[in-house]
């Protein structure tokens, strides 16, 4: 395990390649799960993955609770 401190490139490098849509989400999870690799790059990513999985969490909860209020007021309408 490295344990060297990532440079200011490094860390351009890596919040760059993270912003990338599909491949960004791969790289998270390659390097947060990794065995080898820089262990400040690897807790970079496992705290990333973490704030994925909330934001995922609070969206589908919203979603919930508006479609059921959406679904639900809807009955009570007739023309």
């Amino acid at each position: 395990m490295d344990t060297t401190p990532l440079t200011v490139g490094e860390w351009a490098l890596t919040i760059l390649a993270l912003a990338i849509p599909c491949v960004g989400f791969i790289l998270y999870c390659v390097w947060a799960f990794s065995k080898t690799g820089n262990i400040n790059r690897r807790n970079f990513c496992r705290a990333g993955l973490i704030i994925y999985a909330v934001c995922i969490l609070i969206y589908v909860l919203i979603f919930v609770v508006f479609g059921a209020a959406l679904l639900g007021g809807m009955g009570s309408y007739y023309y």
